[in-house]
């Protein structure tokens, strides 16, 4: 599952110009039926999961489904859906289209549709040997304008100077950051882009100073390192009830208080829900497939219940699907 969207990532934006289109071979045997996906990279976790269950129950004896991921900084994936000769008609991206991407794409006849799918909590990671487990907002924006640069300017510590890590250059984290928390000002911190939000969870367990910027699906366990099947993962999003879900052990979430509350809360999908937690951020679908297409029954799938129960086994709250607590499993706590 992992090695095929790794192989994809590779291949970046050029590989957007290659063929995908539908194709239906008149010899015998199922019906193949491909699309293409442009999503933030920051969700790769979350969409291999969605596309997994989704491949799994839509084929069937008369059809294939190959839903083709590509995970790309957000505004690559905008660029994409805009460039009708890229063959993208579905992304997944952290923003809805603004009235000029809008117009740009009706004026070519293709009507978009947009769905909020989830709310995706923003964690904040460090490494275990950190002796730190709250942080305010305030303390965030702080390390964010180069206000605060040591750990121990808040909190008795032998660390010394932050080290910030995102996933990439040009994410839709960054961006968040950078105009949600900081007020549309540049970072000043000294910050380190990755390549990817694994690279990340990596560089904090590796690094005691690192003070890690990622999506909450990247840190439970059951999205780390479990092998679960197709058939299992479709299983459970069926079910009444998911799985409960904890953090991996091999790094420290920090609990996070907001400007009007002296009470800290990880990111748990509870906390999301009720706005206790306050990094987080909407997750949109959007599509041009019409009606009918193999497009519109991928953007069907995951706006529908089932999608909806993987996005809730990911740690990610999903936008119709009653939130839960969860089994916690924190190093520290």
């Amino acid at each position: 599952m992992k090695l095929k969207s790794l192989a994809i990532m590779a291949l970046g934006a050029l590989a957007l110009t290659g063929c995908g289109k539908q194709q239906g071979g008149e010899s015998a045997g199922p019906k193949i039926q491909r699309m293409k996906l442009a999503c933030d990279a920051s969700f790769e976790n979350i969409m291999d999961q969605e596309i997994d269950v989704f491949e799994y129950s839509y084929s069937n004896k008369k059809r294939q489904a190959y839903v083709v991921p590509y995970y790309l900084p957000q505004q690559q994936c905008f660029d994409s859906l805009l460039n009708e000769s890229s063959g993208v008609r579905t992304i997944v991206a952290a923003r809805k289209l603004t009235a000029d991407e809008r117009l740009r794409l009706k004026n070519h006849k293709r009507n978009p549709r947009e769905q909020r799918i989830a709310v995706d909590a923003i964690a904040l990671i460090v490494n275990n040997e950190n002796p730190q487990d709250v942080i305010s907002m305030q303390e965030v924006r702080d390390i964010l304008s180069g206000k605060v640069t040591s750990w121990h300017d808040m909190w008795p510590t032998k660390l010394d100077s932050i080290r910030l890590v995102f996933d990439q250059n040009g994410s839709s984290l960054v961006q968040f950051m950078r105009d949600s928390i900081n007020g549309g000002e540049p970072i000043k911190a000294k910050a380190y882009a990755e390549n990817s939000s694994r690279e990340v969870f990596e560089a904090v367990s590796r690094r005691p100073n690192a003070l890690g910027v990622i999506g909450v699906s990247w840190i439970t366990t059951d999205m780390n390192g479990a092998v679960i099947s197709r058939e299992e993962m479709r299983e459970r999003s069926a079910a009444n009830d998911t799985t409960s879900l904890g953090f991996s052990d091999k790094i420290k979430v920090l609990a996070v208080s907001g400007d009007e509350s002296i009470d800290a809360y990880k990111p748990y999908q509870a906390y999301i829900f009720d706005g206790r937690y306050p990094l987080y951020r909407s997750i949109y679908m959007i599509t041009t497939g019409v009606g009918g297409s193999f497009n519109n029954a991928f953007y069907a799938f995951v706006t529908g219940m089932q999608g909806q129960k993987v996005i809730q086994m990911t740690g990610v709250l999903p936008a119709t699907v009653q939130p839960r607590m969860v089994n916690v499993s924190v190093s520290g706590e």
